[in-house]
Protein backbone atom coordinates (compact mmCIF):
# COMPACT_ATOMS: atom_id res chain seq x y z
CA UNK A 1 0.00 0.00 0.00
CA UNK A 2 1.23 3.27 -0.78
CA UNK A 3 0.90 5.67 2.69
CA UNK A 4 0.65 9.23 3.22
CA UNK A 5 4.26 10.23 4.80
CA UNK A 6 3.86 11.71 8.39
CA UNK A 7 6.20 15.22 9.24
CA UNK A 8 8.68 16.49 6.69
CA UNK A 9 9.70 13.32 4.68
CA UNK A 10 9.55 10.54 6.94
CA UNK A 11 6.58 7.92 6.10
CA UNK A 12 5.16 6.23 8.63
CA UNK A 13 3.14 3.11 8.65
CA UNK A 14 -0.77 3.76 9.69
CA UNK A 15 -2.65 0.88 7.84
CA UNK A 16 -5.14 2.22 5.31
CA UNK A 17 -3.13 5.18 4.49
CA UNK A 18 -3.19 6.15 0.03
CA UNK A 19 -0.33 8.83 -0.19
CA UNK A 20 -2.85 11.04 -2.20
CA UNK A 21 -2.62 7.66 -4.90
CA UNK A 22 -5.65 5.94 -5.65
CA UNK A 23 -4.92 2.02 -5.42
CA UNK A 24 -6.58 0.74 -8.52
CA UNK A 25 -7.45 -2.72 -9.48
CA UNK A 26 -5.61 -4.27 -12.00
CA UNK A 27 -7.84 -6.65 -14.55
CA UNK A 28 -7.40 -9.32 -12.72
CA UNK A 29 -8.12 -8.30 -9.39
CA UNK A 30 -6.83 -6.38 -6.21
CA UNK A 31 -3.34 -5.38 -6.56
CA UNK A 32 -1.10 -7.79 -4.81
CA UNK A 33 1.67 -6.38 -3.51
CA UNK A 34 3.10 -9.88 -1.66
CA UNK A 35 2.81 -11.66 -4.60
CA UNK A 36 5.42 -9.95 -5.89
CA UNK A 37 7.83 -10.18 -2.98
CA UNK A 38 11.20 -12.37 -3.87
CA UNK A 39 9.99 -11.75 -7.87
CA UNK A 40 13.62 -11.41 -8.67
CA UNK A 41 16.81 -13.21 -8.34
CA UNK A 42 20.42 -12.01 -9.32
CA UNK A 43 23.32 -10.67 -7.19
CA UNK A 44 25.17 -6.94 -7.82
CA UNK A 45 28.13 -8.67 -10.42
CA UNK A 46 25.42 -9.46 -13.19
CA UNK A 47 22.18 -7.96 -12.13
CA UNK A 48 18.98 -8.50 -10.82
CA UNK A 49 16.40 -10.05 -13.35
CA UNK A 50 12.63 -10.73 -13.50
CA UNK A 51 11.11 -13.69 -15.50
CA UNK A 52 8.50 -12.39 -17.85
CA UNK A 53 6.46 -14.47 -20.58
CA UNK A 54 6.53 -13.01 -23.97
CA UNK A 55 4.14 -13.78 -27.09
CA UNK A 56 1.66 -15.99 -27.44
CA UNK A 57 2.10 -18.37 -26.88
CA UNK A 58 4.41 -17.43 -24.56
CA UNK A 59 8.05 -17.52 -24.25
CA UNK A 60 9.88 -17.39 -20.31
CA UNK A 61 13.07 -15.32 -20.51
CA UNK A 62 14.74 -13.28 -17.55
CA UNK A 63 14.77 -9.50 -18.09
CA UNK A 64 17.49 -7.37 -16.47
CA UNK A 65 15.94 -4.78 -14.20
CA UNK A 66 17.59 -1.30 -14.81
CA UNK A 67 16.43 2.16 -13.71
CA UNK A 68 18.79 4.01 -15.50
CA UNK A 69 17.90 3.35 -19.20
CA UNK A 70 14.32 3.11 -20.78
CA UNK A 71 14.22 0.76 -23.69
CA UNK A 72 12.19 -2.42 -23.21
CA UNK A 73 14.13 -5.05 -25.09
CA UNK A 74 14.88 -9.22 -25.54
CA UNK A 75 17.88 -11.12 -27.22
CA UNK A 76 15.49 -11.79 -30.66
CA UNK A 77 18.26 -13.88 -32.18
CA UNK A 78 21.07 -16.71 -30.45
CA UNK A 79 23.91 -15.11 -29.14
CA UNK A 80 26.43 -17.59 -27.39
CA UNK A 81 26.38 -15.55 -24.33
CA UNK A 82 22.20 -15.95 -23.64
CA UNK A 83 20.81 -19.39 -22.83
CA UNK A 84 17.56 -18.53 -24.39
CA UNK A 85 15.78 -15.54 -26.46
CA UNK A 86 12.11 -14.15 -28.33
CA UNK A 87 11.62 -16.03 -31.50
CA UNK A 88 9.32 -13.29 -32.83
CA UNK A 89 8.30 -15.26 -35.80
CA UNK A 90 6.62 -17.96 -33.30
CA UNK A 91 4.23 -15.73 -31.49
CA UNK A 92 0.67 -14.87 -33.25
CA UNK A 93 0.61 -11.40 -31.38
CA UNK A 94 4.06 -10.03 -32.74
CA UNK A 95 3.82 -7.08 -34.84
CA UNK A 96 6.71 -5.62 -35.98
CA UNK A 97 7.05 -1.91 -36.23
CA UNK A 98 10.01 -1.84 -38.45
CA UNK A 99 12.19 0.48 -36.67
CA UNK A 100 15.71 0.37 -36.15
CA UNK A 101 16.79 1.11 -32.75
CA UNK A 102 20.43 1.64 -31.39
CA UNK A 103 21.37 1.76 -28.14
CA UNK A 104 25.04 2.71 -26.13
CA UNK A 105 25.44 1.82 -22.76
CA UNK A 106 28.87 3.36 -20.98
CA UNK A 107 29.61 -0.41 -21.27
CA UNK A 108 28.23 -2.18 -24.28
CA UNK A 109 25.42 -1.45 -27.13
CA UNK A 110 22.69 -3.11 -28.61
CA UNK A 111 20.71 -2.48 -32.49
CA UNK A 112 17.61 -4.07 -33.11
CA UNK A 113 14.46 -3.68 -34.56
CA UNK A 114 11.12 -2.24 -32.66
CA UNK A 115 7.75 -4.12 -32.52
CA UNK A 116 5.00 -4.96 -29.98
CA UNK A 117 3.69 -8.46 -28.25
CA UNK A 118 1.67 -8.85 -24.99
CA UNK A 119 3.48 -9.46 -22.02
CA UNK A 120 2.86 -11.20 -18.55
CA UNK A 121 4.54 -11.60 -15.38
CA UNK A 122 4.14 -14.66 -13.48
CA UNK A 123 4.76 -12.77 -10.21
CA UNK A 124 3.80 -9.38 -10.93
CA UNK A 125 0.52 -7.95 -11.73
CA UNK A 126 -1.94 -10.43 -13.33
CA UNK A 127 -3.10 -9.92 -16.79
CA UNK A 128 -1.62 -9.07 -19.99
CA UNK A 129 -0.50 -5.90 -21.42
CA UNK A 130 0.70 -5.17 -25.17
CA UNK A 131 4.22 -2.84 -24.28
CA UNK A 132 6.79 -1.67 -27.12
CA UNK A 133 9.53 -4.42 -27.49
CA UNK A 134 12.65 -4.29 -29.13
CA UNK A 135 14.01 -7.58 -30.53
CA UNK A 136 18.03 -7.50 -30.15
CA UNK A 137 19.84 -8.50 -34.00
CA UNK A 138 23.10 -7.59 -33.17
CA UNK A 139 25.27 -6.21 -29.83
CA UNK A 140 28.45 -5.64 -28.43
CA UNK A 141 29.74 -6.45 -25.06
CA UNK A 142 25.93 -6.50 -23.83
CA UNK A 143 25.34 -10.02 -23.36
CA UNK A 144 28.67 -11.20 -20.79
CA UNK A 145 29.62 -14.43 -19.96
CA UNK A 146 27.91 -15.71 -17.39
CA UNK A 147 24.87 -13.67 -16.76
CA UNK A 148 20.96 -15.50 -16.25
CA UNK A 149 19.08 -12.88 -17.86
CA UNK A 150 18.32 -12.10 -21.96
CA UNK A 151 17.05 -9.21 -22.12
CA UNK A 152 16.72 -5.41 -20.06
CA UNK A 153 13.38 -3.69 -19.19
CA UNK A 154 14.60 -0.17 -19.14
CA UNK A 155 12.52 1.80 -15.76
CA UNK A 156 13.75 5.17 -16.46
CA UNK A 157 11.80 8.18 -18.27
CA UNK A 158 10.44 8.12 -22.25
CA UNK A 159 13.24 11.19 -22.36
CA UNK A 160 15.97 8.66 -22.71
CA UNK A 161 14.12 5.89 -25.25
CA UNK A 162 15.44 5.12 -28.60
CA UNK A 163 15.31 6.45 -31.28
CA UNK A 164 12.62 9.22 -29.69
CA UNK A 165 11.05 10.03 -26.43
CA UNK A 166 8.05 9.07 -28.59
CA UNK A 167 8.26 5.23 -27.93
CA UNK A 168 6.27 4.16 -25.03
CA UNK A 169 7.90 2.80 -21.97
CA UNK A 170 7.34 -0.51 -20.59
CA UNK A 171 6.27 1.47 -17.10
CA UNK A 172 3.99 3.86 -18.80
CA UNK A 173 2.29 1.48 -20.61
CA UNK A 174 1.57 -0.66 -17.50
CA UNK A 175 0.31 2.30 -15.75
CA UNK A 176 -2.39 3.04 -18.74
CA UNK A 177 -3.45 0.03 -18.98
CA UNK A 178 -3.48 -1.74 -15.92
CA UNK A 179 -4.31 1.57 -14.03
CA UNK A 180 -1.92 1.35 -11.31
CA UNK A 181 -0.51 4.02 -9.56
CA UNK A 182 2.75 6.10 -11.45
CA UNK A 183 5.14 4.27 -8.54
CA UNK A 184 7.29 1.08 -8.25
CA UNK A 185 9.68 0.04 -5.55
CA UNK A 186 13.03 -2.10 -5.66
CA UNK A 187 14.70 -4.62 -2.76
CA UNK A 188 17.78 -6.29 -4.12
CA UNK A 189 19.21 -9.03 -1.33
CA UNK A 190 22.80 -9.54 -1.54
CA UNK A 191 24.56 -7.35 1.09
CA UNK A 192 27.48 -9.45 2.00
CA UNK A 193 26.93 -12.11 0.11
CA UNK A 194 29.18 -12.58 -3.49
CA UNK A 195 28.49 -10.52 -6.07
CA UNK A 196 28.50 -13.21 -8.45
CA UNK A 197 28.54 -16.55 -6.38
CA UNK A 198 26.95 -19.93 -7.96
CA UNK A 199 23.91 -18.85 -6.52
CA UNK A 200 21.21 -16.52 -6.94
CA UNK A 201 20.08 -13.98 -4.22
CA UNK A 202 16.52 -12.73 -4.23
CA UNK A 203 15.14 -8.82 -4.33
CA UNK A 204 11.30 -7.29 -5.09
CA UNK A 205 9.97 -5.02 -8.00
CA UNK A 206 6.91 -4.03 -6.39
CA UNK A 207 4.90 -2.45 -9.41
CA UNK A 208 2.15 0.03 -8.28
CA UNK A 209 3.22 0.93 -4.98
CA UNK A 210 5.29 -0.29 -2.01
CA UNK A 211 5.11 -2.95 0.08
CA UNK A 212 5.62 -2.63 4.24
CA UNK A 213 7.16 -5.99 4.81
CA UNK A 214 10.19 -4.97 2.43
CA UNK A 215 11.80 -1.98 4.71
CA UNK A 216 12.16 -0.92 8.56
CA UNK A 217 11.37 2.37 10.16
CA UNK A 218 10.32 5.44 7.81
CA UNK A 219 10.55 6.51 4.57
CA UNK A 220 13.10 9.28 3.40
CA UNK A 221 12.41 11.13 -0.16
CA UNK A 222 14.14 13.58 -2.03
CA UNK A 223 13.08 14.79 -5.31
CA UNK A 224 13.68 13.66 -8.82
CA UNK A 225 15.59 16.78 -10.27
CA UNK A 226 15.03 16.17 -13.68
CA UNK A 227 12.83 13.20 -14.96
CA UNK A 228 15.23 11.24 -17.40
CA UNK A 229 17.69 9.15 -15.10
CA UNK A 230 16.54 9.46 -11.74
CA UNK A 231 18.03 12.50 -11.03
CA UNK A 232 18.77 13.57 -7.42
CA UNK A 233 20.77 16.14 -5.75
CA UNK A 234 23.47 15.05 -3.52
CA UNK A 235 24.88 17.34 -0.58
CA UNK A 236 27.80 16.24 0.73
CA UNK A 237 29.23 12.87 1.68
CA UNK A 238 31.34 11.86 4.53
CA UNK A 239 33.59 8.91 5.53
CA UNK A 240 33.99 7.51 8.78
CA UNK A 241 31.85 10.47 10.01
CA UNK A 242 34.27 12.91 8.70
CA UNK A 243 32.96 15.48 6.18
CA UNK A 244 35.24 15.73 2.61
CA UNK A 245 34.78 19.37 2.68
CA UNK A 246 34.58 19.43 -1.14
CA UNK A 247 31.95 22.18 -3.00
CA UNK A 248 28.53 20.07 -3.26
CA UNK A 249 28.81 20.97 -6.94
CA UNK A 250 31.28 18.28 -7.09
CA UNK A 251 29.05 15.80 -5.94
CA UNK A 252 26.85 16.41 -9.00
CA UNK A 253 29.11 16.93 -11.78
CA UNK A 254 27.41 16.33 -14.58
CA UNK A 255 24.42 14.84 -12.62
CA UNK A 256 23.76 11.89 -9.79
CA UNK A 257 21.79 9.50 -10.28
CA UNK A 258 20.02 6.58 -8.81
CA UNK A 259 20.49 3.59 -11.61
CA UNK A 260 20.18 0.14 -10.43
CA UNK A 261 21.59 -1.39 -13.84
CA UNK A 262 25.03 -0.03 -12.32
CA UNK A 263 27.08 -2.20 -10.39
CA UNK A 264 29.18 0.06 -7.90
CA UNK A 265 29.26 3.25 -6.60
CA UNK A 266 30.65 5.44 -9.02
CA UNK A 267 32.02 8.79 -8.05
CA UNK A 268 33.03 11.78 -10.24
CA UNK A 269 36.67 11.55 -10.34
CA UNK A 270 37.22 14.20 -7.92
CA UNK A 271 35.21 12.85 -5.58
CA UNK A 272 36.02 9.52 -6.07
CA UNK A 273 39.82 10.99 -5.18
CA UNK A 274 38.63 12.52 -1.86
CA UNK A 275 37.12 9.22 -0.92
CA UNK A 276 39.94 6.89 -1.35
CA UNK A 277 42.06 9.17 0.36
CA UNK A 278 39.64 9.37 3.51
CA UNK A 279 39.01 5.80 3.17
CA UNK A 280 42.96 5.55 3.40
CA UNK A 281 43.40 7.41 6.33
CA UNK A 282 40.85 5.85 8.18
CA UNK A 283 40.97 2.67 7.59
CA UNK A 284 43.17 0.32 10.13
CA UNK A 285 45.82 -0.86 7.20
CA UNK A 286 49.01 1.17 6.67
CA UNK A 287 49.96 0.42 3.57
CA UNK A 288 47.15 -0.84 0.54
CA UNK A 289 48.06 -1.62 -2.93
CA UNK A 290 46.51 1.16 -5.40
CA UNK A 291 45.07 -1.57 -7.67
CA UNK A 292 42.69 -2.39 -5.18
CA UNK A 293 41.26 1.18 -5.25
CA UNK A 294 41.45 1.42 -9.11
CA UNK A 295 39.21 -2.18 -9.37
CA UNK A 296 42.36 -3.72 -11.56
CA UNK A 297 43.42 -5.89 -8.01
CA UNK A 298 42.06 -7.73 -5.49
CA UNK A 299 42.38 -7.94 -2.13
CA UNK A 300 42.36 -11.32 0.35
CA UNK A 301 42.52 -12.55 3.55
CA UNK A 302 42.26 -15.59 5.59
CA UNK A 303 39.35 -17.07 5.12
CA UNK A 304 38.59 -16.30 9.05
CA UNK A 305 39.35 -12.86 9.04
CA UNK A 306 36.27 -10.65 8.16
CA UNK A 307 38.50 -7.34 6.60
CA UNK A 308 35.31 -5.27 7.31
CA UNK A 309 35.87 -3.90 10.25
CA UNK A 310 39.32 -2.20 9.19
CA UNK A 311 37.42 0.04 7.34
CA UNK A 312 34.58 3.08 7.92
CA UNK A 313 31.30 3.82 7.15
CA UNK A 314 30.49 6.14 3.87
CA UNK A 315 27.44 8.75 4.23
CA UNK A 316 25.66 9.87 1.36
CA UNK A 317 23.39 13.47 2.07
CA UNK A 318 20.59 13.88 -0.11
CA UNK A 319 18.20 16.84 0.13
CA UNK A 320 14.95 16.45 2.05
CA UNK A 321 11.50 17.47 0.27
CA UNK A 322 11.43 20.41 2.53
CA UNK A 323 14.85 22.02 1.07
CA UNK A 324 16.05 23.11 3.90
CA UNK A 325 16.79 19.93 5.76
CA UNK A 326 18.54 16.99 4.37
CA UNK A 327 19.22 12.97 5.40
CA UNK A 328 22.18 10.94 4.92
CA UNK A 329 22.15 7.40 3.78
CA UNK A 330 24.95 5.20 5.09
CA UNK A 331 26.64 2.23 4.21
CA UNK A 332 28.83 -0.11 6.02
CA UNK A 333 31.89 -1.71 4.30
CA UNK A 334 30.20 -4.84 4.21
CA UNK A 335 28.65 -2.96 0.98
CA UNK A 336 31.75 -1.77 -0.49
CA UNK A 337 34.26 -4.42 -0.03
CA UNK A 338 32.79 -6.98 -1.70
CA UNK A 339 33.34 -10.73 -1.80
CA UNK A 340 34.36 -12.09 -5.05
CA UNK A 341 36.03 -15.62 -5.00
CA UNK A 342 37.65 -18.14 -2.55
CA UNK A 343 41.35 -19.07 -3.20
CA UNK A 344 41.96 -22.73 -1.90
CA UNK A 345 40.90 -23.35 1.18
CA UNK A 346 41.87 -20.87 3.48
CA UNK A 347 41.48 -17.28 1.17
CA UNK A 348 38.90 -15.11 0.62
CA UNK A 349 39.07 -12.57 -1.84
CA UNK A 350 37.48 -8.82 -2.22
CA UNK A 351 37.02 -5.79 -4.38
CA UNK A 352 36.35 -2.19 -3.97
CA UNK A 353 32.69 -1.77 -4.58
CA UNK A 354 33.26 1.90 -5.41
CA UNK A 355 35.06 3.42 -9.11
CA UNK A 356 35.44 6.25 -10.65
CA UNK A 357 33.08 8.29 -13.27
CA UNK A 358 33.66 11.23 -16.10
CA UNK A 359 30.14 12.23 -16.17
CA UNK A 360 28.32 11.35 -13.08
CA UNK A 361 27.49 10.06 -9.47
CA UNK A 362 25.91 6.85 -9.92
CA UNK A 363 24.19 5.48 -6.93
CA UNK A 364 24.42 1.74 -8.17
CA UNK A 365 24.11 -2.07 -6.99
CA UNK A 366 26.64 -1.42 -3.90
CA UNK A 367 24.57 1.18 -2.13
CA UNK A 368 21.05 0.25 -3.05
CA UNK A 369 21.64 -3.32 -2.00
CA UNK A 370 21.12 -1.49 2.02
CA UNK A 371 18.05 -0.04 0.65
CA UNK A 372 14.47 -0.56 -0.08
CA UNK A 373 14.35 2.35 -2.95
CA UNK A 374 11.10 3.82 -3.71
CA UNK A 375 10.59 5.01 -7.47
CA UNK A 376 7.62 8.06 -6.82
CA UNK A 377 7.04 8.96 -9.72
CA UNK A 378 3.50 10.63 -9.48
CA UNK A 379 4.69 12.88 -6.83
CA UNK A 380 8.41 13.25 -8.33
CA UNK A 381 10.82 11.92 -5.71
CA UNK A 382 12.79 8.82 -4.77
CA UNK A 383 12.18 7.18 -1.32
CA UNK A 384 15.23 5.21 0.53
CA UNK A 385 13.93 3.12 3.77
CA UNK A 386 16.41 0.51 5.31
CA UNK A 387 16.06 -2.85 3.47
CA UNK A 388 15.86 -6.06 6.66
CA UNK A 389 17.48 -8.18 4.21
CA UNK A 390 20.60 -5.64 4.55
CA UNK A 391 22.48 -7.68 6.73
CA UNK A 392 25.14 -9.36 7.25
CA UNK A 393 25.89 -12.01 9.71
CA UNK A 394 23.10 -10.85 11.87
CA UNK A 395 23.62 -6.92 11.94
CA UNK A 396 22.04 -4.04 9.78
CA UNK A 397 24.91 -3.16 7.14
CA UNK A 398 23.23 0.43 6.53
CA UNK A 399 21.49 3.33 7.59
CA UNK A 400 19.36 6.36 7.44
CA UNK A 401 19.83 9.42 9.38
CA UNK A 402 17.56 12.81 9.75
CA UNK A 403 16.51 15.31 9.79
CA UNK A 404 19.86 17.71 9.07
CA UNK A 405 20.01 21.59 8.28
CA UNK A 406 21.13 22.28 4.72
CA UNK A 407 22.35 25.98 6.15
CA UNK A 408 26.14 25.09 5.60
CA UNK A 409 25.58 24.03 2.02
CA UNK A 410 24.39 25.80 -0.93
CA UNK A 411 20.88 26.41 -2.21
CA UNK A 412 21.17 24.89 -5.32
CA UNK A 413 24.38 21.90 -5.83
CA UNK A 414 22.83 21.03 -9.69
CA UNK A 415 25.00 23.80 -11.81
CA UNK A 416 24.49 22.27 -14.69
CA UNK A 417 21.55 22.41 -17.06
CA UNK A 418 20.90 18.96 -18.63
CA UNK A 419 20.08 19.38 -22.70
CA UNK A 420 18.49 16.73 -23.20
CA UNK A 421 14.86 18.05 -23.17
CA UNK A 422 13.74 19.12 -26.92
CA UNK A 423 13.55 22.93 -26.34
CA UNK A 424 16.46 23.27 -24.74
CA UNK A 425 18.25 20.61 -27.81
CA UNK A 426 16.74 23.71 -30.32
CA UNK A 427 18.02 26.86 -28.26
CA UNK A 428 21.64 24.96 -27.74
CA UNK A 429 21.34 24.11 -31.89
CA UNK A 430 19.88 28.07 -32.11
CA UNK A 431 23.22 29.23 -30.58
CA UNK A 432 25.83 27.05 -32.26
CA UNK A 433 24.22 27.86 -35.34
CA UNK A 434 25.01 31.54 -34.61
CA UNK A 435 28.41 30.90 -33.67
CA UNK A 436 29.23 29.28 -36.24
CA UNK A 437 28.22 31.97 -38.38
CA UNK A 438 30.03 34.41 -36.86
CA UNK A 439 33.10 32.25 -36.99
CA UNK A 440 32.76 31.42 -40.60
CA UNK A 441 32.80 35.30 -41.33
CA UNK A 442 35.74 35.44 -38.77
CA UNK A 443 37.84 32.88 -40.75
CA UNK A 444 37.34 34.04 -44.20
CA UNK A 445 38.24 37.58 -42.88
CA UNK A 446 41.64 36.52 -41.39
CA UNK A 447 41.90 34.44 -44.31
CA UNK A 448 43.35 30.90 -42.06
CA UNK A 449 43.55 28.18 -44.26
CA UNK A 450 41.36 25.47 -44.05
CA UNK A 451 43.07 22.95 -42.60
CA UNK A 452 42.76 24.62 -39.26
CA UNK A 453 39.40 23.45 -39.27
CA UNK A 454 38.13 21.06 -36.97
CA UNK A 455 37.11 18.21 -38.66
CA UNK A 456 33.92 16.30 -36.28
CA UNK A 457 34.46 12.95 -35.73
CA UNK A 458 32.71 9.85 -33.65
CA UNK A 459 33.97 11.04 -30.64
CA UNK A 460 32.38 14.44 -31.14
CA UNK A 461 28.79 12.63 -30.46
CA UNK A 462 26.99 12.80 -27.18
CA UNK A 463 24.75 9.58 -26.03
CA UNK A 464 22.82 9.09 -23.43
CA UNK A 465 24.60 6.49 -21.38
CA UNK A 466 23.77 4.81 -18.61
CA UNK A 467 25.93 1.74 -17.30
CA UNK A 468 25.30 -1.85 -17.86
CA UNK A 469 26.10 -4.37 -15.06
CA UNK A 470 29.63 -6.00 -16.23
CA UNK A 471 32.76 -7.72 -14.32
CA UNK A 472 35.01 -4.95 -13.52
CA UNK A 473 37.56 -7.11 -11.94
CA UNK A 474 40.42 -8.31 -13.20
Amino acid sequence: VVLRPGSGSRQQDPAGGTDGLALASDPGGTLNFLAMVENLQGDSGRGYYLEMLIGTPPQALNILVDTGSSNFAVAGVPDPDVTSYFNAELSSTYRSQGVEVTVKYSQGSWTGVLGTDVITMPKGISGSYTINIATILESENFFLPGVKWHGILGLAYDALAKPSSSVETFFDSLVRQAKIPNIFSLQMCGAGLPVSGSGTNGGSLVLGGIEPSLYTGDIWYTPIKEEWYYQVEILKLEVGGQNLELDCREYNADKAIVDSGTTLLRLPEKVFSAVVQAIARTSLIQEFSSGFWTGSQLACWDKTEKPWSLFPKLSIYLRDENSSRSFRISILPQLYIQPILGIGENLQCYRFGISSSTNALVIGATVMEGFYVIFDRAQRRVGFAVSPCAEADGSPVSEIEGPFTTTDVASNCVSSVSFHEPVLWIASYALMSLCGIILLVLIVLLLIPPRCQHRYTDNDVVNDESSLVRHRWK
